[in-house]
């Protein structure tokens, strides 16, 4: 592929001031330098070209050069060819600073000054646990038990992962950075110590109960509180449930997500529940008071208004589920009416129901309803 010119490469004029070429590729560099674009190939081969770009236009005598012969001028020379950047890195402290601090604070601490990684203290991770419970359990809140496998601090070494009368020494590889930094032409990439696995620290001789990790695996069972009210979905956070830090650092926590089974008769709407009771046609049409179960077991009167249609919905106050972290409050229970009608009838049902039929004057060509009145 053909070499872009170099002004063009940096986005500046041919008269542009050095100022202006120092602005134009300081951006290039933050954005395309391969410590923020790790394994980014295009962006590795753009930082290169702008860095290539800015070493001979940087310099009066090579861009005077370049102006004059363009490419082949800058053959041989220092930026052209072989392309020595120690001119470049000399001139990072004036692009920007302090250039490894700021490359610290810009990509996490990336730049060559990166302090030392210590695993004292480490906080361990938090682990995750699944429960399914029954829709009465989670509105009315119960009890679990929950087995799982955690973490914990090896008690033959204290957490250390130290075999007795042994320590944590300093890496020798990376001198307690926890990254060795590789060279590639005219810029360095930081890597993960090979020797420490990016601790920082190596251990003389390891801990023959955890070998070397300071942790040991364990089973663990807990009680926990599932809460009156509680949502499918919802996680419950158990603080310092979770694997045990690394010499002496704090442990992780435990959540546990509850999944709610569905029930067979009920549906829950925020703290409303639904359900849908039958009654005959006779009820219907005369009313009646009828008993139904509500979802916490208890019988309870509903009067049914005479002349009830098939899908009206009534609702008991107070009857639907607790809420959460108010147990006293409680939603609604909305019933949905569901009419009868008998599929077959004896000879005196069929004869007292066509005497009904008569008697009311049915519509033998009955005008539709709007759709719209269902919803």
């Amino acid at each position: 592929m053909a070499k872009r010119d170099y002004y063009e490469v940096l986005g500046v004029q041919k008269n542009a001031s050095k100022d202006e070429i120092k602005k134009e590729y300081r951006k290039l560099a933050i954005k395309y330098h391969p410590d923020k674009n790790p394994g980014d190939k295009e962006a590795e081969e753009k930082f290169k070209e702008a860095t290539e770009a800015y070493e001979v236009l940087a310099d009066d005598k090579k861009r005077q050069t370049y102006d004059q012969f363009g490419f082949a001028g800058i053959e041989g020379m220092a930026g052209g060819g072989s392309h020595d950047y120690t001119s470049v890195f000399r001139d990072f402290e004036d692009i920007f600073g302090d250039f490894s601090g700021f490359f610290d604070s810009f990509f996490g601490g990336s730049g060559t000054r990166r302090k030392k990684q210590s695993t004292r203290g480490r906080r361990g991770a938090d682990l995750r646990y699944d429960v399914k419970i029954a829709f009465t359990d989670a509105a009315f809140g119960t009890k679990v038990d929950v087995s799982f496998v955690r973490n914990e601090s090896c008690t033959t070494c204290g957490g250390t992962g130290a075999d007795k009368g042994s320590k944590r020494k300093l890496c020798p590889g990376c001198g307690g950075s926890g990254q060795v930094r590789r060279s590639s032409g005219f810029f360095s990439i930081a890597t993960t110590c090979p020797s420490c696995n990016g601790e920082g620290e190596i251990i003389e001789r390891p801990c023959t109960d955890c070998s070397g990790r300071g942790l040991v695996r364990k089973n663990k069972k807990i009680k926990v509180t599932i809460p009156v009210g509680i949502e499918n979905g919802k996680r419950i956070h158990i603080p310092e449930q979770g694997d045990g830090g690394l010499n002496g650092g704090p442990p992780g926590d435990l959540y546990v997500f509850v999944h709610v089974l569905p029930h067979k008769y009920f549906e829950r709407n925020n703290n409303d529940v639904y359900c849908m009771i039958p009654i005959s046609m006779t009820q219907a049409a005369l009313g009646a008071e009828i008993y139904i179960t509500t979802l916490d077991d208890k019988k309870v009167k509903l009067k049914i208004p005479a002349g009830t249609q098939n899908g009206k919905v009534l609702r008991l106050r107070n009857e639907g589920i607790p809420y959460l972290h108010y147990s006293n409050r409680k939603g609604d229970m909305y019933i949905t009416i569901r009419v009868v009608v008998p599929e077959r009838l004896d000879s005196k049902q069929h004869k007292l129901l066509k005497e009904l039929s008569a008697l009311l004057s049915e519509e033998e060509s009955p005008e539709p309803i709007p759709l719209s009145e269902l919803k």
